[in-house]
């Protein structure tokens, strides 16, 4: 017997070190502070926050000061992101400030995205999967240990251990299967989500506020079956106001955001952000009077505030606007969010759940543009500029449905257009690049035009007042020349809101700090100091 464990002993020291992984308990809980990052080929990532020290969670949030509602029982969809239910002290905030928006007569929804980085740890656990590895403590620990430490209900954390154990098969299937398929995938990421609408409703109901928790498929939301970056289907709407109208006013629906189920039960995800459009769809199916958005930002900003320390939040857009703003690189709403909204024509307010006094950006229909030159300034990176020209093509029709019919050939969807009778430039973003078929696309495209790709661009939008659209580009233009920056492309798009600006990459975040300070600031174009002075 004694060889035989010291046969077993060589055997798992020489798988150890021939795969290169440590062979755990799965079932183990790390106490939170033993944590520490995980290495992902060149970087780290911790896959669970550091604790930092203990915290009085019963002094969190009790200062909370909100506006009152504009009517009595105010109907309300209110989406919080990852960094706002980042661990038990954010929740613990959150959870407060829901239950004062329930005292002070609002009827809200609540729509959670996953706690802090979970979507992205759920990812990288898949890729380990694949290699054979198969990591659950990380994403468990952090779950539990913030269940645990708010004190929520024995019910409650089973039904966590309930997940995580489903989590731990599933991983292991891809282990042995050895691959992750992109419905797979839809199916890793859910997790996170299901986990924090369980602890967000027990955190309500600890607090004396009745809350339920809803997976997006049993409140009613159904998709296409594109795994990634699915579809709402049509009959969400009324499935969803079916199933919430069951329910007694008094109970407040947290229901997971960015997830769904197509029409054989699969779950599907909506692509990054999309639990802006889980909330703006349940806003409409049940006619709520405001969607509100809660971010880390006190609203939609004139510029990116890591870059531009100056920005300033903007206090009202139109839907067009925003829509604008989040297709252009703006991170504060998902492009396609506001379509629900649109359609039932429902207010959407972006708040800050760190400041929840601020009064934030309200999103409507229309609003008086009077007295405003640029609402705001955005940017997209790590584009290409493709430059197709024909000149034996002058006088003849044909040349823009040609190129446009290779682009639907090859299922690439482009971002900015300019075009002429024999020339077209036009943008592709990293992700069309990404498909794979721009080989192909450049090649159709050869056999009757000069073809010229330039690449590390970047988009730089205006959105701004069409009836001063002069005004704004004599500005721009001039910035530009002060600060000898080529305009390579100018579109101003079919919304009329937008005028956009392609230049090369190193230029950008100079060519955005010098608008805003022309636009915002009071500075002057003429007053502008090239880079070489």
């Amino acid at each position: 017997m004694f060889v035989i464990r010291i046969l077993l002993c060589v055997f798992l020291v020489a798988l150890t070190a021939c795969y290169g992984f440590k062979l755990l308990p799965s079932r183990r809980i790390l106490p939170v502070k033993s944590c520490r990052s995980l290495r992902m080929g060149s970087s780290t990532e911790s896959l669970v926050p550091l604790n930092t020290g203990p915290v009085d969670l019963t002094t969190v949030g009790t200062d909370i000061e909100i506006l009152p509602p504009s009517i009595q029982q105010m109907k309300t969809v209110m989406k919080f992101g990852g960094s706002s239910l980042a661990n038990a002290e954010r929740i613990t905030y959150v959870a407060r400030l829901i239950c004062k928006h329930v005292e002070l007569g609002y009827r809200p929804v609540i729509i959670c995205s996953a706690m802090g980085k979970t979507t992205n740890t759920l990812l990288s656990s898949g890729d380990f999967a694949l290699g054979g590895q198969v990591f659950v403590d990380s994403i468990r620990t952090m779950h539990i240990s913030a269940a645990t430490q708010l004190g929520l209900s024995e019910s409650t954390i089973a039904s966590l251990e309930e997940l995580l154990l489903e989590l731990e098969r599933l991983l292991e299937g891809i282990k042995y299967i050895g691959e992750l398929t992109p419905r797979t995938r839809d199916a890793l990421v859910s997790f996170g989500e299901r986990m924090s609408v369980r602890i967000m409703a027990g955190t309500l109901n600890k607090m004396g506020v009745p809350a339920q928790a809803f997976d997006a498929w049993t409140a009613g939301v159904r998709t296409s079956s594109e795994f990634g970056n699915a579809e709402i289907s049509e009959d969400s709407y009324s499935n969803v106001k079916a199933v919430l109208g069951k329910f007694d006013g008094n109970i407040v629906p947290v229901v997971t955001g960015f997830i769904g189920h197509d029409a054989k039960g699969r779950i599907t995800t909506l692509g990054r952000g999309g639990s802006d459009l889980t909330a703006t769809v349940i806003g409409a199916a049940a006619n709520v009077d405001e969607v509100q958005v809660w971010k880390d930002v006190d609203g939609i900003m004139t510029a990116d505030p890591r870059l531009v320390k100056t920005a300033q939040p903007v206090s009202a857009v139109t839907y067009e606007e925003a829509a604008e703003l989040a297709y252009f690189g703006a991170e504060v709403l998902h492009p396609i969010s506001m379509q629900p909204a649109i359609r039932s024509n429902i207010p959407v307010r972006v708040k800050n759940s760190y400041n929840p006094s601020a009064i934030g950006t309200l999103i409507t229909s229309k609003r008086d543009l009077s007295n405003t030159l640029v609402t705001a300034i955005t940017s997209k990176g790590g584009i290409e500029c493709i430059d197709i020209i024909s000149t034996r093509m002058l006088g003849q029709s044909g040349f823009l449905s040609n190129v446009f019919a290779i682009f639907e050939e090859c299922q690439i969807s482009v971002d900015v257009v300019a075009s002429s009778d024999v020339s077209v430039s036009l943008t592709l973003d990293k992700k069309q690049r990404e498909k794979g078929e721009i080989p192909q696309l450049l090649s159709k495209l050869g056999k009757f035009a000069d073809v010229t790709v330039y690449e590390d661009r970047c988009i730089v939008s205006l959105i701004s007042n069409i009836d001063r659209s002069a005004e704004v580009m004599s500005t721009a233009f001039k910035v530009m020349q002060m600060l000898s920056i080529p305009c390579e492309m100018l579109s101003q798009g079919a919304s009329k809101v937008n005028i956009s600006i392609v230049v090369q990459m190193k230029f950008k975040d100079m060519l955005i700090k010098a608008l805003h300070a022309c636009f915002f600031e009071g500075e002057k174009a003429e007053d502008l100091k090239p880079p070489s002075v």
